[in-house]
């Protein structure tokens, strides 16, 4: 199935800007999500005290605002798209918190749900409009798709960086360099194969969420559990301005439309 090729798409051009306004975004949603349901509402205190299901709807709240101010909107704006980011970053580290501490189902049941959900998503898409290709999302449908998709990966993300860093020992440290080098091999398929552009480009942005996820954890986690024991909110602070400055300094373009998931040859 092709596609119009002069509709803009409604998201950014995916380039190395993109990807390290996304790592950035991914970390000041794990730092700033902890800085409310575990600095403010002291849930890594108690689990079941509430503060990851308050603050699930705190940051759920925001992140709906952010994705209608973005699908209403005709054409791309780069601020809009990246808050509606930075939202679901931080809704997916509470939510994610939320189900795997409070409700007791644990880092490995909560990855295999949420990679269900990530791929259900991906296949209900894919049927529907014959694309997941992020260069399509043009139409409000497509966004809604887009926006669930990266929900359920952003949660997905936070589980999956508690999973590796706690339960297989290899710490914040340890698991940040273990995604890093995953997204490192991912890129080397981009440059060096036919691999489909489409399928690394969801494999790597699900990627870079439990990285951002163990290198927040690794800045604001006590030093007796492996962090550096930061201050969340200061930590938050400084990733935001980082992020905003680069929103500036970078050039933001929509992407453009390059056929279908079944026709994307390497670059060569």
């Amino acid at each position: 199935m092709f596609r119009d090729d002069n509709v803009p798409s409604k998201v950014p051009a995916v380039t190395l800007g993109f990807w390290l306004i996304k790592i950035l975004a991914t970390t000041l949603g794990e730092t700033g999500g902890d800085a409310v349901t575990m600095s403010w509402l002291h849930a890594d205190q108690n689990a079941q005290n509430g503060g990851y299901l308050i603050g699930t709807a705190i940051f759920l709240a925001i992140f709906v605002a952010a994705v209608i101010a973005q699908i209403s909107r005709t054409k791309f704006n780069a601020w809009v798209y990246w808050l509606a980011i930075v939202a679901s970053t931080t809704v997916g580290t509470a939510m994610a918190d939320f189900f795997d501490r409070s409700l007791g189902i644990g880092y490995v049941g909560g990855s295999s749900i949420l990679l269900a959900c990530v791929l259900c998503s991906l296949g209900v898409w894919y049927v529907t409009l014959g694309t997941v290709d992020v260069d399509s999302v043009s139409s409000p449908k497509a966004e809604l798709f887009y926006w669930i998709t990266i929900t359920f990966s952003q949660t997905l993300g936070t589980a999956l960086g508690d999973w590796i860093a706690d339960d297989t020992g290899l710490g914040y440290d340890g698991g940040a360099l273990l995604f890093g080098a995953g997204l490192v091999v991912l890129a080397g398929l981009y440059f060096w194969t036919n691999v489909s552009r489409v399928l690394l480009f969801w494999a790597a942005f699900i990627l870079t969420r439990p990285l951002g996820a163990t290198v927040g954890d690794f800045l604001d986690k006590p030093t007796s559990h492996g962090g550096l024991a930061l201050s969340r909110p200061l930590a938050s602070a400084v990733i935001l301005a980082a992020i905003v400055l680069l929103i500036a300094v970078l050039p933001q373009r929509p992407g453009q439309h390059s056929g279908s998931w079944a026709s994307q040859p390497a670059a060569k």
